[in-house]
């Protein structure tokens, strides 16, 4: 079980650096002053920050067994997972919006919040692996499946 959550938790987080880069790139830190985004910075790097401290709190419960650590990680990625469901609800309102029609490039993409172009795949991907982490830690943490 506890192998099974590092590997659940580690793809989780390869769709979170992909969803991340695309946000990044279509200039959601740049719309943070226009008030563009639905998705405050603060937010996307704390579910970030939080996901990434957990994992390596995870891995040293791997190396060290110590089920202090496996509460610890579990209670670090409820944190990561109620912060990842408040983007996934600004999310859910942009997307469905139509996309402006942007008529001449660059002007198009500044009025567009960066994550109405976040893929819906792997949107949809991160959260349920993301949610199959948080059932595989807590059941390692409990003791099922053992060690």
């Amino acid at each position: 079980m506890d192998i099974a959550a590092l590997v659940a938790w580690v793809v989780t987080a390869l769709g979170g650096f992909v969803l991340l880069a695309r946000w990044i790139s279509r200039g959601g830190l740049r719309q943070q002053q226009t008030g563009t985004t639905r998705f405050p910075a603060p937010l996307v790097f704390g579910h970030f920050l939080l996901a990434a401290a957990g994992l390596i709190v995870w891995i040293v419960y791997l190396a060290a067994d110590r089920s202090a650590l496996a509460w610890t990680s579990f209670g670090v990625l409820v944190a990561v997972a109620l912060l990842g469901f408040a983007m996934f609800a600004r999310w859910v309102p942009v997307y469905r919006t139509a996309a402006p029609a942007a008529a001449a490039g660059d002007a198009g993409e500044e009025t567009t919040p960066a994550e109405r172009h976040l893929p819906v795949p792997v949107v949809a991907a991160h959260g349920l692996l993301g949610a199959t982490s948080l059932v595989l830690v807590l059941l390692a943490a409990l003791g099922v499946g053992g060690s």
